[in-house]
């Protein structure tokens, strides 16, 4: 079991370093989370790690009671000794596992938010510059328009004073 938990590990670090920088796997990687986080996908996700968390709880109650029967003899036999250091990386291993599933959900979670805002910051730039296209005609018809009402006023003027 060692073995299949640093294997996991590994790669849950290849896939968090790829999340990380843009490398040529990311794109790839984004599409299998995706794929993964969509019908049952979550269901079957949040299984596992319930089970990963019911085993290591396990491993913590093992040490619990290996530590208590040290505590109650007061010697410690090599076996209770090996059986320590075994469930200490079992554990080890399951909280890291946890860990970087959490790390990679997120990184899966900012990047696709940060790419949904960079595409709304586009959009809001190209609105942007349409309208300061239109609005440069537009301030011109606007001093136009200031232009003849002082020209009306100064006539209006003109015709009270006669």
């Amino acid at each position: 079991m060692i073995q299949l938990l640093f294997i996991v590990i590994f790669v849950e670090m290849v896939v968090i370093v790829s999340l990380s920088f843009k490398t040529p796997l990311r794109k790839l990687i984004l599409l299998i989370l995706d794929r993964i986080k969509r019908g049952s996908g979550p269901v079957v996700v949040k299984t596992v790690a319930g089970t990963v968390a019911l085993v290591m709880l396990s491993s913590v109650y093992s040490m619990m009671m290996i530590k208590k029967r040290w505590i109650e003899d007061g010697n410690i036999s090599q076996t209770d000794d090996i059986l320590m250091a075994k469930n200490l990386l079992e554990t080890t291993l399951m909280g890291g596992l946890l860990f970087h599933a959490y790390i990679i959900d997120k990184l899966h979670h900012y990047i696709k938010e940060l790419r949904i805002r960079r595409k709304t910051m586009e959009t809001a730039k190209k609105q942007g510059q349409g309208f300061e296209d239109a609005g440069g005609s537009g301030t011109d018809k606007v001093t136009a328009l200031q232009e003849e009402i002082a020209t009306l006023r100064a006539r209006i003027r003109q015709l009270e004073s006669d």
